[in-house]
């Protein structure tokens, strides 16, 4: 996601099913660095891969801080298939990072704590709107166009691309 910000009233350039992920963690004990640190390093690693293969399903993503003990990604996915083959995959990230953190929640401190949601949102069941903004959220994974005076029409492509620089 770029700051170059896009004049006018924008819309996300997506059309069809969206699927949005959303995944977070929140240390509980800040003390027990050996148990949330690699939960911490875990989801960067996963992001670095998924954007060395575009063909992962991958759109774009955003990082969101909810405080300082809770952190929250919002990605943007092809289709809910692209994302469950990624998380069950054993040669890719997600699935050794998942199964060290169920041996170490094992322990019962509930030093961190994981979460995730899947939004799966059918054509036409969304609406997205940019003012004078850098491309955010849908917009930046599928790029956007410019929004007719009364916010109906669909006008000019602007690429996600064009807006990183």
């Amino acid at each position: 996601m770029g700051d170059r910000v896009v004049q006018g009233r924008m819309a996300a350039d997506a059309d069809g099913e969206v699927v949005v992920f959303m995944i977070g963690m929140r240390i509980n004990r800040l003390r027990a660095v050996r148990s949330w640190l690699p939960v911490a390093r875990a989801m960067p690693r996963m992001l670095k891969e998924l954007a060395r293969e575009p063909g992962a399903g991958l759109l774009g993503f955003q990082l969101v801080n909810g405080g300082p003990r809770v952190f929250t990604v919002v990605q943007y996915w092809e289709s809910r298939e692209k994302l469950y083959a990624y998380a069950s995959d054993p040669d890719k990230e997600h699935r050794p990072a998942w199964a060290a953190f169920n041996r170490r929640a094992r322990d019962g401190k509930g030093s961190v704590g994981i979460w995730h949601e899947t939004y799966v949102v059918p054509a036409g069941a969304y609406t997205t709107l940019y003012n004078c903004m850098p491309p955010t959220g849908l917009g930046a994974a599928h790029g956007v166009v410019a929004l007719g005076r009364r916010g109906a029409e669909r006008d000019v492509p602007v690429s996600a691309a064009q807006n990183a620089a």
